[in-house]
């Protein structure tokens, strides 16, 4: 099992996309939180599963539409790891950080 490791900067991401959903629909946040985490969960079990991106990196799509988000991350085979890198919302045109 892939160990999933998490850049800091990511939970600046979930404040980010989560700010509006607090303010208008409080009730979904920790919902919303809750797939993510759910989602990033199954790169312990397939790291690969994500599509490749410039770099090395992948992106794993998660949900669709209003409700979805995409997860940028590396994975390094020698240490058998998955760097969670970014964590943006499908709506959002692009990340610096990759794509």
């Amino acid at each position: 099992m892939s160990r999933i490791e998490a850049a800091p900067e990511v939970f600046d991401d979930f404040d980010r996309f989560l700010d509006p959903i607090a303010q208008f629909d409080i009730g979904s946040a920790p919902e919303r939180i809750a797939e993510i985490v759910e989602a990033v969960q199954i790169l312990a079990n397939h790291p690969l599963v994500g599509r490749p991106v410039r770099g090395g990196m992948r992106e794993l799509v998660i949900g669709r539409g209003a409700r979805g988000y995409v997860a940028l991350y590396r994975y390094v085979a020698q240490i058998d790891t998955a760097f969670l890198l970014a964590v943006r919302s499908q709506r959002e045109s692009g990340d610096e950080r990759g794509s």
